[in-house]
């Protein structure tokens, strides 16, 4: 076999893939339509006020918030303007390096994020877990764990997210 020939994938592989492609895509959707319907967030909007009300003190710098929301610093700062015209954050320099931007979670974001996660969870729960008997969700955890891993070899993009 030549050394430059691609590892082309066997049909069953290509099943597959072609399988977690579709999650990848309409999972994302489904949960998005959700959390618009039902509390008129995105679910990177939602992504964000969740992040941050896990965060200590409910603070992360911006540049940070955005590789743990898996999105630019510029899509995060739009979505920070809406976020804080709501009332539900707020951003400040970083008082102990002002080249930094701090998004803090406000009472009213807090609230936010408390009546909008029942119905997230359940939609998570709906299309994730209760197709899955018990020994499948155990598998999904390991698959994803093991994916995570050659995406992100050293965990830097996503260590606090474990």
């Amino acid at each position: 076999m030549d050394v430059h020939e691609p590892r082309w994938l066997a049909d069953e592989e290509m099943q597959v893939w072609l399988t977690l492609a579709k999650v990848l895509v309409r999972l994302p959707a489904a949960l998005d339509d959700q959390l618009q319907r039902d509390a008129g967030v995105s679910h990177f909007e939602y992504q964000v006020l969740a992040m941050l009300s896990e965060a200590p003190e409910r603070t992360l710098r911006m540049s940070t918030l955005a590789v743990f929301a898996n999105g630019s610093l510029s899509r995060l700062s739009h979505v920070a303007g809406r976020l804080e015209k709501a009332g539900w954050i707020r951003r400040a320099p970083d008082p102990t390096d002002g080249r930094y931007t701090l998004a803090i979670l406000t009472d009213a974001g807090r609230d936010k994020v408390v009546a909008t996660a029942p119905g997230h969870v359940a939609a998570v729960r709906a299309l994730v877990f209760d197709p899955l008997t018990r020994t499948q969700q155990r598998q999904l955890g390991d698959i994803g764990r093991r994916i995570v891993r050659a995406v992100d070899p050293d965990g830097s993009a996503l260590d606090t997210l474990s």
